[in-house]
């Protein structure tokens, strides 16, 4: 397991290198270089603790050996010429294996500030080890914050993604493990593990512990946790032989023979070559592939060979084509797709589609769209081919996973309710039983078995688990209809172009930002854009009347899940669809409530940028009460509503009022706080992908920064201590929107292990003059918010910002400090007030989903697939 000073020695590395060196691959690179320099001479040195000779750094090569490169005396300069001599040199030293000349080749020094040299050696210095194990660890945790390959369409796959794959392809011992694009040797040396772990008497006699640790920890376990004693040497070697990868970049063929060979691989088999042009190794073939090949195509596409099945220049079709025809008879292959696989309607997709379900295809699992977070929200799934189960069974699995275990935010936090370990139970289960000719039926509630002729219907060889995933139907005692029996559905207008079609216009547009903008709204009105009679006459448009329920029907919107109701007549732009209830049916008002409930993820395919179909939503079914239930429904919900509406108001229109009395003295805020400017009013520049714990910028109604609107990265602060944060430190907003620029908040935690970024000025209440609650009170009232705006800086269009020089002026009325703590007291009485309407908001919108749930009922599970 990783150590923490070792990856805090990793992190200063890069901390150093930064400058010089700003990408991070090109960082895990020097990093990578020099750790392995280091570690050959500490080999030396230990055969000659041990009696015996080097055997790296010999000869002519003696002279570059790094005890003497940073031995003390040496200075910046010599180290640098030596350094970067020896880069260039180490591919010509014979005394070095084959595998370590590799490395070295193109090596080189990509600066020439001995400074900077002098710093990160001696840290690299500080690494020692007893064998190459605790070096993989380090070298797995550089892989784990190497960035990504996105101009390529190459992301680093999650491990724990990798590791759930492997485990459900089970490579065995004597089976060729291939990843024809294996980048950093993830897949490889995940199923490497897995074969030593299923190979060690303590996991196999049931006395082995399963994955201990954290998430973090688990995700760069070293293979060599697991003995694989029941392992034979001639296992062992075949097993050596047998594990081998392809790719096309030099820089990754050299990333994963050094981790091949610090996970115990003497030889390892990874080679550059490109798969999808080449034809030299079209004849090897596989017994498991693993792989997440590039999504991207360069411009112009791939220009392949002619002995794909499949014709295409997209590499992601060629990829899989590529991992289809190189398997064995029994061969088993699990790869991540994007989306475009798994449902585009071009022919190449159709047809690869076509031969994977015909001749390969055993699961599809779709994972959510966050899993390559920070680096990339593509939505894609996990194909899972296994030639012997689509010869015996006439069923494909289908999974649909939306907790991985990890949030899907950028920071991929680990939290609770992972389906991974039951997708990875149920399908192996179901995948033991398919190849005995079994499998048609699939008992769970995250998927569900499909007929192979029932997924190539319409010739369209659709692979998206919502299409095939068990659909639930609700018990209520009311019929169901579908949406199109009781209303009319249509798309809006194309939105007019020209300034022209709008000025001084009198006529409603509705656009998908205007129903962004108010989320859900059953009385909805003034659209921000106005027609001119003009426009609509020589476009033809339509007009929507009131109590047309509006619903996003493509881009993203889709998923925010907004509606509106519309109170008066209207023109609606195209990308919403129009529900135009038959009065003599349903009432818009019901229509709109049920619809509201209704969640567009489920009407959509799951992709990054989601499209309706009008001919989908009105397919869905609600349950439909007569009209006289319907107001009595309404007519609940809309009294539920009022109470929820005048709650708001109440929180949306409370400030804090100071009664203030003439015979208050009045001075600037420079006058009543300290630590100016010396320490200094704006916090640091800081990356969130730092070792840092940072200050989100959360100012809320209370004025409380409380430990839920803190971003937990890391402990260590040192590098920013100046900006540390303190109980009762009050930051204001230096840049925002002109509403919210300058809103205050206080820091109300003992935790002194955050900092504050540039983003907010601190200031800090001088005791003995004034208290910070009131210091708060004061730079929330209205007069102060007022003189902000009116201060702010910035061009027109941009945003505006305040600065050190105008908080200083904010006029502050200053009574005795007795007097501050009563009114304080006074305001939080207040509070306390809001905090209850807020609470009876919470209580109110609970009260609505009841009603709503009523008339839907029950939910339950189909009892055939949809």
């Amino acid at each position: 397991m990783l150590d923490a000073e070792t990856k805090r020695r990793i992190d200063t590395c890069r901390d150093i290198l930064v400058g010089k060196v700003p990408d991070p691959k090109s960082q895990v690179e020097q990093i990578t270089v020099a750790l392995i320099y280091k570690f050959m001479d500490d080999m030396d040195l230990e055969a000659e603790e041990m009696g015996g000779k080097p055997t790296f750094f010999t000869g002519e090569y003696e002279k570059f050996r790094w005890s003497k490169l940073v031995a003390p005396g040496v200075t910046g300069q010599d180290m640098l010429n030596t350094y970067s001599e020896a880069l260039t040199k180490m591919v010509e030293n014979d005394g070095l294996p084959a595998l370590f000349r590799q490395i070295f080749r193109n090596a080189y020094l990509p600066y020439r500030d001995p400074e900077t040299l002098r710093a990160f050696l001696r840290e690299i210095n500080s690494f020692t080890y007893d064998h190459s194990e605790r070096l993989g660890d380090a070298f797995e945790y550089l892989l784990s914050v190497l960035g990504s390959q996105g101009d390529a369409g190459q992301f680093r796959t999650p491990r724990h993604i990798i590791d759930f794959m492997v485990e459900i392809i089970d490579p065995q011992k004597n089976e060729v493990v291939m990843d024809p694009a294996c980048g950093t040797a993830g897949f490889l040396i995940s199923a490497y593990k897995h074969i030593l772990k299923m190979n060690s008497s303590d996991v196999v006699n049931g006395n082995g512990v399963e994955n201990a640790g954290d998430a973090a920890e688990q995700a760069i376990e070293n293979p060599k946790r697991f003995k694989g004693d029941l392992l034979s040497q001639e296992d062992r070697k075949r097993l050596a032989h047998n594990i081998k990868g392809y790719d096309i970049s030099p820089d990754m063929v050299r990333l994963s023979l050094v981790n091949l060979y610090l996970h115990g691989f003497a030889d390892p088999k990874v080679e550059e070559y490109d798969t999808l042009t080449s034809e030299d190794k079209w004849t090897e073939m596989a017994d498991v592939i693993l792989a997440n090949p590039p999504f991207m195509s360069p411009k112009g596409g791939i220009k392949p060979h002619t002995r794909f099945q499949v014709q295409s220049k997209r590499s992601e079709v060629l990829f899989v084509d590529y991992i289809a025809e190189h398997l064995t008879p029994n061969g088993r292959a699990a790869i991540v797709v994007p989306e475009g696989i798994i449902f585009q309607s071009q022919s190449a997709y159709v047809a690869l589609r076509k031969m994977l379900v015909e001749n390969h295809l055993a699961a599809v699992i779709s994972l959510p769209a966050g899993v390559f977070n920070p680096y990339s929200s593509v939505k894609t799934s996990i194909l899972i081919l296994d030639r012997a189960v689509a010869k015996a069974s006439k069923h494909v699995a289908f999974f649909k996973i939306e907790n991985d275990g990890f949030q899907l935010g950028a920071q991929r936090k680990a939290q609770k309710g992972s389906q991974l370990p039951k997708v990875k139970a149920e399908l192996t289960a179901w995948l033991q039983a398919a190849r005995g000719g079994a499998g048609e039926e699939l008992e769970s509630i995250l998927g569900n078995a499909v007929e192979r002729e029932r997924i190539g219907e319409n010739d369209e060889f659709n692979l998206s688990a919502e299409r095939y995933t068990e659909q639930l139907v609700r018990s209520s005692i009311f019929d169901y209809i579908p949406l199109n029996e009781i209303c009319l559905l249509s798309a809006g207008n194309p939105a007019p172009q020209g300034d022209h079609y709008f000025e001084d216009g009198t006529f409603p547009f509705v656009r998908t930002s205007d129903v962004g903008k108010v989320g859900r709204s059953a009385r909805f009105s003034g659209a921000a854009d106005k027609l001119t009679e003009a426009a609509i006459e020589e476009l033809r448009l339509r007009q929507f009347p009131t109590g047309t329920v509006l619903f996003p029907k493509s881009g993203a919107s889709t998923f925010l899940n907004h509606r509106v109701l519309l109170s008066e007549p209207a023109y609606v732009s195209s990308h919403l669809a129009c529900i135009v209830p038959d009065s003599e049916k349903a009432l818009p008002e019901f229509v709109y409530h049920i619809l509201c409930s209704v969640d567009a993820r489920d009407l959509v395919p799951d992709q990054a940028y989601p499209s309706l179909r009008l001919n989908i939503l009105g397919e869905l079914e609600i349950p439909l009460p007569p009209l006289e239930v319907q107001r009595e429904i309404v007519a609940e919900i809309e009294g539920y509503q009022r109470v929820i509406d005048g709650a708001r108001a109440v929180i949306d229109n409370y400030l804090p009022q100071i009664p203030i009395e003439p015979a208050w003295p009045i001075v600037e805020l420079e006058d009543v706080i300290v630590g100016k400017p010396k320490n200094g009013y704006s916090g640091k520049p800081v990356s969130y992908e730092t070792d840092l714990k940072v200050l989100t910028l959360t100012a809320t109604t209370s004025g409380v920064l409380d430990a839920t609107k803190f971003k937990y990265i890391d402990e260590d602060i040192t590098p920013h201590a100046e900006c540390r944060c303190r109980k009762n430190d009050i930051y204001l907003q230096r840049g925002n929107t002109a509403e919210l620029v300058g809103t205050a908040a206080i820091f109300d935690s003992e935790d002194d292990g955050f900092i504050y970024p540039d983003l907010m000025i601190r200031v800090q209440a001088d005791q003995e003059k004034i208290t910070p609650d009131f210091l708060l009170a004061v730079l929330q009232a209205p007069n102060t918010r007022e003189f902000l705006k009116a201060n702010a800086t910035g061009s027109a269009g941009s945003m505006p910002k305040i600065n050190q020089k105008i908080v200083n002026r904010i006029p502050i009325f200053l009574p005795p400090l007795e007097t501050q703590e009563n009114i304080v007291s006074e305001i939080s009485a207040e509070k306390s007030i809001i905090m209850g309407n807020r609470d009876l908001i919470t209580r109110f919108e609970k009260k609505i989903e009841a009603a709503i749930s009523r008339v839907w009922g029950e939910a339950k599970a189909d009892e055939e697939p949809a």
